[in-house]
C-alpha cells in the first residue's frame, strides 16, 4: 500500500511538471512565430 501511495505521489509531480514545460514550449513556439512573420519590432 505504502508503494502505491509513494508511486501515485511520484506519478503526480511529474504529470504537474510536464504541464509546465509543455506550457513553456508554446510561449516559446508563438515567440519564434513572431519572429518569423517579418514583421519589424516582433522579435
Amino acid at each position: 500500500m505504502k508503494k502505491q501511495i509513494i508511486a501515485a505521489l511520484g506519478s503526480t509531480a511529474f504529470l504537474l511538471s510536464a504541464c509546465n514545460t509543455i506550457d513553456g514550449v508554446g510561449e516559446d513556439v508563438d515567440s519564434a512565430a513572431d519572429c518569423v512573420d517579418g514583421v519589424e519590432g516582433n522579435c
